[in-house]
């Protein structure tokens, strides 16, 4: 059967589809987003936390051939915030899937410093115990969770959290002012 295959319906399905769906199953993309790497510890740490994470990981992947995408991703204004469904700082996601299953949030002083209002920054959950900056173990099951199917997210309706709409709005505020006089 050279040059093509048949799927379960009996359509002809060529070669080119197969490798692009296989692509597609054997794909990750894992996206970093956070508010900011420069003040927030919180954001920083994680980065870090990720990044070993990340290179614990890629030997296993390699080995099991999938191609991975790695976006750190600074969001840094509302029409960005809304355009990646953003809601928590820092989130990492997996094919566009949150390593969290939820989101709990605390005071973040550096953050709030950042733009001059009270802002709330993500903690993660992890084996019952609650993290400001999550543990690389967390990162990594969180991942594996998500590429072999074993945590699914529907796709709620975004809006943007008033969190984040605070944070925006003082930094916008901030930035006009330090451009004044």
């Amino acid at each position: 059967m050279s040059g093509n295959c048949f799927d379960k319906k009996m359509k002809r399905t060529t070669d080119s589809e197969l490798r692009c769906n296989y692509e597609k199953r054997r794909e990750v993309i894992l996206d970093f987003l956070y508010l900011d790497l420069n003040t927030c510890e919180r954001c920083k740490a994680t980065d870090a936390s990720f990044d070993l994470a990340v290179t614990l990981l890629l030997d296993v992947f390699k080995l099991l051939d999938f191609h991975v995408k790695i976006h750190k991703i600074n969001v840094t204004t509302k029409e960005l915030a809304e355009q990646y469904h953003f809601i928590s700082s820092p989130t990492i996601r997996v094919n566009g899937i949150d390593i969290c299953d939820e989101v709990k949030e605390n005071r973040c002083q550096d953050c709030g410093d950042l733009c001059g209002e009270t802002v709330d920054c993500r903690i993660f959950i992890y084996q019952g115990e609650e993290y400001e900056e999550p543990p690389v173990a967390m990162i990594v099951e969180g991942i594996l969770e998500v590429v072999f199917g074993h945590i699914n997210q529907k796709e709620k309706n975004y809006q943007l959290p008033d969190n984040l709409k605070r944070f925006f709005s003082g930094k916008d505020q901030k930035n006009v002012k330090k451009g004044c006089c």
